[in-house]
């Protein structure tokens, strides 16, 4: 299997069916949903878009890391909420309409926001002469085609038939995990002999970016008084990001394969943190059952 099929062929389809997927579960109004509860959804996107990139960029600096490590860890933080949080937000109890919202919100923005600041990253760890490696027009474009689109089509499909548009979604969900899988794996073949470094590089700063992220999200979450299953999906969202974005980024339209190892290093510990997000969020939804309904509340 040739790098070369891998950024050219699986990433591009693997990342457009998990966007189809996600756009085949939205509907217009999860993107209304911010105009009647503004409050979780502006502490979930600051916590996303500002708050997680800063602290990637922290540990960055701090922890001792090859710059294309570095690199790929700042691309990580950089990249949208992955489709997987709205599952597991909801096996843990956590608010699910407003997890839908953010997911959705953050896909669109980071269009815009990835190519910016992930020029300004890659001149200042990598070096000013490498600036033109990630192009803003350009990426905002692929960007565009690989995410955009396929969200689109996915939401335009699901208002025209929405039955088939309920039961193509199970399918796409399945294939997304299976392509993904799939992309860590050939990811992990290709970079086999340097991959006991690469853990000791970037093992300690992707525990500490998923860890923390998802610490300053709950508690800031908490902070600002809003309820415990909005905690627990900020939270999540915050700690559970795009792996197959960041690959693509990385591996693809970067075309460096170094990159993307914190990425898929990221994509296996975040699992890790999500099985126990799941497990306090429904110990937490335990000792609190006069909750509101969760699809109701942002």
């Amino acid at each position: 299997m040739q790098a070369s099929f891998l950024t050219a062929v699986v990433l591009p389809l693997a990342l457009a069916i998990i966007m189809l997927s996600m756009g085949l579960s939205l509907v217009p109004e999860d993107f209304l949903r911010v105009t009647k509860y503004p409050k979780a959804v502006v502490i979930g996107l600051i916590s996303q878009l500002i708050l997680l990139p800063i602290i990637g960029l922290i540990i960055a600096k701090i922890v001792p890391m090859q710059p294309a490590i570095a690199m790929g860890l700042m691309i990580i933080a950089l990249c949208p909420g992955g489709v997987s949080s709205n599952v597991i937000t909801f096996l843990a109890k956590g608010d699910v309409a407003l997890s839908v919202t953010l997911t959705a919100f953050s896909s669109f923005i980071t269009v815009f926001t990835i190519p910016i600041f992930g020029n300004l990253a890659y001149q200042h760890f990598i070096g000013k002469t490498a600036a033109i490696a990630l192009p803003i027009g350009a990426t905002i474009l692929q960007i565009f085609l690989m995410t955009l689109l396929p969200i689109s089509l996915g939401m335009i499909f699901r208002q025209i038939l929405p039955e088939i548009a309920l039961g193509l979604e199970k399918v796409t969900n399945r294939l997304a995990v299976a392509f993904l899988a799939l992309i860590i794996l050939l990811l992990i073949i290709r970079e086999w002999h340097n991959l006991p470094t690469f853990i000791v590089q970037v093992g300690l700063g992707v525990v500490l970016l998923n860890t923390i992220s998802m610490l300053a999200g709950f508690y800031l979450s908490k902070l600002l008084k809003l309820n415990a299953p909005q905690q627990i999906c900020i939270a999540i969202e915050v700690g559970v990001q795009n792996g197959t974005l960041a690959i693509a980024i990385t591996a693809g339209l970067l075309n460096n394969p170094d990159m993307a190892v914190p990425a898929a290093i990221y994509s296996l510990f975040m699992n890790v943190t999500a099985l126990i997000a799941i497990n306090y969020g429904r110990k937490l939804a335990a000792k609190n059952p006069a909750s509101e309904p969760l699809a109701t509340k942002v």
